[in-house]
């Protein structure tokens, strides 16, 4: 049998770890670098040349030391750039989050621009393989560590934007790929996916108090999602605690994925008769 010396609750502890969050200064982004930093992770906040200043008002409110650095993830040289940083004034990562992406525009199939398509591929799906390659060398070297990346329940049901759900989907193969290959050298990785989150992303689809409603009454915990909804899925994947979890994806949506069948049923039918 297994016996273990520590606490549930150390488990769960970053404490002297370096993390990694790239798109830091965004709503998911900035959720998960307070949660880590306040498990006792020195988190470095990656993001664009654009984000620097809010990156730098963040940064001296954290309890950890940290840093803030400048990173476009489309980007070798960026990307390559940004870990001998990371490694020269914090240390080698310990945990990496492949957080930063887009949500691209609404388009069909046939009315979607190659233009389009590519900024999406090159952000989303390309940049956390880059990140991959250049934090996980680092990870490698330890001989441990965790990566998450953030999906979304777009990857496994199509949405008004096929370039997004096809770029979440293969990030959550490559998600798979790296459990699987580095899972031997004492690397694990995971995906967290949210479903309806409000943040500053997401706010367009909020501003009608009607497509509010309607998103929420779809969520059987008839609520939307929360920025440290996800950061607390994140921190649990890179702590110890899911130390036999690799090559899966949280989904975190209060349920909404396994409604469809529900709601093709009468009203009344609905919830066991208590759909509101």
């Amino acid at each position: 049998m297994d016996k273990r010396t520590d606490t549930p609750p150390d488990r769960y502890r970053l404490d002297g770890r370096i993390a990694v969050v790239t798109g830091a200064a965004g709503g998911i982004g900035a959720a998960i670098v307070e949660r880590l930093a306040g498990l006792g992770a020195r988190v470095a906040l990656l993001d664009l040349p654009s984000a620097a200043g809010a990156l730098d008002k963040a940064l001296p409110g954290l309890p950890t030391p940290g840093m803030a650095g400048v990173c476009d993830i489309a980007d070798p040289a960026s990307v390559a750039a940004a870990a001998d940083a990371v490694q020269a004034r914090l240390g080698a990562c310990d945990i990496l989050v492949n957080n930063a992406g887009v949500l691209g525009p609404h388009a069909s199939l046939q009315g979607l621009g190659l233009d389009a398509w590519d900024r999406l591929m090159n952000i989303n799906l390309r940049g956390a393989f880059l990140c991959t390659q250049a934090f996980g060398a680092h990870l490698l070297a330890k001989g441990r560590g965790s990566i998450v990346n953030i999906g979304s329940i777009a990857a496994d049901k199509p949405n008004a934007s096929p370039a997004y759900s096809v770029s979440k989907a293969g990030v959550l193969a490559l998600t798979r790929h790296t459990a699987v290959e580095w899972g031997p050298r004492g690397v694990r990785t995971n995906a967290v996916s949210p479903g309806f989150i409000r943040t500053p992303l997401s706010a367009v689809h909020y501003a009608n108090d009607e497509v509010l409603q309607w998103r929420t009454s779809l969520v059987p915990v008839r609520r939307l999602g929360s920025t440290h909804d996800i950061a607390d899925a994140v921190a649990y994947l890179a702590s110890d605690a899911a130390g036999f979890v690799n090559g899966q994806d949280l989904i975190v949506d209060g349920g909404f994925l396994e409604t469809p069948l529900m709601h093709a049923q009468p009203k009344a039918d609905q919830y066991g008769g208590h759909a509101h």
